[in-house]
């Protein structure tokens, strides 16, 4: 018996019988499917770079969003608040001159307007480091806020469901204790202990 060559063609014959010429493909690949795989793995390749850019490119994100401080103080200095990248207060201070200058409340006031201001600087400063690593058209300041594309009417409460006011509220804002009886609450109270 005769061992056929694995390079050499060989002839077989179809239904029509005409003779179709084959080479031993088993034994060696085809260029096409070299070619597809050096393609694969390029594209393969480049899909991992793009990653590896994207994950360095987030975490230097995070690294400017966690640096965030801005601070905003009264035209005298006597207070001041700094607040984070998301608005949280992280410092606030209070001179002993604020205390003789503001009343409780005046004070009270103050520390939130300076607040608020500072959580405007740091929203802008968190929506410029943002916006480079987002989709084109995705408006960064809105999506830090938790509104994404929704409009003011569609964020705003439902007041369709209800008053919004509490159940034991009447018209004019005042605590109705018409439908209670103190006796229950007294036994609720009691219950809890």
């Amino acid at each position: 018996m005769m061992e056929l060559d694995a390079h050499r063609p060989r002839r077989t014959w179809c239904r029509g019988l005409s003779p179709v010429w084959h080479q031993a493909s088993a034994q060696r690949p085809e260029v096409s499917s070299v070619a597809e795989e050096n393609t694969h793995r390029a594209q393969v390749d480049e899909l991992l770079a793009d990653y590896r850019r994207s994950r360095a490119q987030l975490a230097s994100v995070h690294q400017q969003m966690a640096a965030i401080r801005q601070t905003a103080r009264t035209p005298d200095g006597s207070v001041s608040a700094t607040v984070g990248a998301r608005g949280t207060l992280t410092e606030l201070t209070i001179s002993e001159q604020a205390y003789q200058r503001y009343r409780p409340t005046e004070l009270a006031k103050v520390i939130v307007e300076l607040t608020g201001q500072a959580g405007a600087r740091a929203l802008r400063e968190a929506s410029d480091a943002l916006a480079p690593v987002l989709p084109a058209g995705t408006d960064p300041e809105a999506l830090l806020l938790g509104t994404a594309d929704l409009d003011a009417t569609e964020i705003a409460p439902d007041r369709s469901k209800g008053s919004g006011k509490p159940a034991d509220s009447t018209e004019d804002g005042e605590d109705s204790f018409a439908e209670r009886s103190w006796l229950d609450d007294a036994d609720a109270a009691a219950n809890r202990r």
